[in-house]
């Protein structure tokens, strides 16, 4: 199965326009029965991810109608969907609002992702800034872009490598369990910046454009990774799990690391994370 340059612009198309008609409106304009709590207080989902996703969803299944799709707000009702995309033949992965707490809060630092794996691989990713109109859009083995509202585009490319003491990065300790949790904040004191989004769209656009050194996750859901991890390795850099493994489609477990180099990904795994 293979992806075509207008299923690309389709694609990408799909993504704004959800966004434009269910993300965007309901922006610093949601009612208290638009946001339900799903695990706690800070991971919620609101109407805006239901609608936005089942848009997608439904675009997707009419241009695609074999394929596989998973979704963040559907994957409660099939877990297996998950484990199903290691063979795929044809997937779509679809987190409509990434950083739902920052849109809930009224915080512009979300957005919506979309990745398309083909028999275990990522083979595209869009990540879609909503607020901003901005697109990354990666290709297997073409590259990654960043597309303005304004029509601007340039190729992304990570940051050169540095000593950790001048290193930008972010890891998302609040996520993480005891000891992780505490060993891994203290060593982030070892980097010259930390940043802390809460949004994995965010997190990724920073670190495929130079703009951070390193991130880090412990919890590997694959709308939160799979456009990102993507976008990162074709800017240049080297995304591997904690164990040193590759990041594969249908995992999510075992951490990982997104840094510029090898070299890179072994310090902040040895200093940061502390193994």
């Amino acid at each position: 199965m293979t992806i075509s340059d207008q299923d690309i612009l389709f694609l990408g198309e799909c993504v704004r326009e959800a966004a434009r008609a269910e993300v965007m409106p309901r922006f610093r304009n949601l009612g208290d029965t638009d946001v339900s709590e799903k695990t706690s207080a800070t991971d919620l989902v609101t109407q805006a991810d239901l609608l936005a996703e089942h848009r997608i969803t439904a675009a997707l299944k009419e241009r695609f109608p074999s394929a596989l799709i998973v979704g963040e707000e559907a994957y409660d009702a099939d877990k297996s969907v998950v484990p199903a995309l290691a063979d795929a033949e044809l997937a779509f992965v679809i987190d409509p609002v990434d950083g739902t707490f920052n849109f809930a809060a009224g915080l512009p630092v979300f957005g919506t992702m979309l990745a398309v794996t083909v028999r275990g691989e990522t083979v595209a990713g869009i990540i879609y800034d909503p607020a901003l109109g901005d697109t990354v859009t990666a290709i297997k083995g073409a590259g990654a872009f960043m597309s303005r509202q304004d029509g601007q585009s340039s190729r992304l490319k990570v940051a050169a490598p540095a000593g950790l003491n001048q290193m930008v990065g972010g890891m998302s300790w609040g996520h993480m369990e005891e000891p992780d949790r505490s060993r891994i904040c203290a060593n982030m004191a070892k980097a010259r910046m930390t940043f802390a989004f809460n949004c994995s769209a965010y997190e990724y656009w920073m670190v495929a454009s130079g703009k951070m050194h390193f991130i880090g996750h412990a919890k590997l859901m694959p709308w939160d990774h799979l456009a990102g991890v993507l976008a990162h390795q074709e800017a240049g850099g080297h995304t591997a799990k904690f164990d040193g493994t590759p990041y594969r489609p249908g995992e999510t477990t075992g951490g990982i690391i997104s840094a510029p180099d090898k070299e890179s990904w072994q310090l902040v795994r040895r200093e940061i994370v502390g193994i």
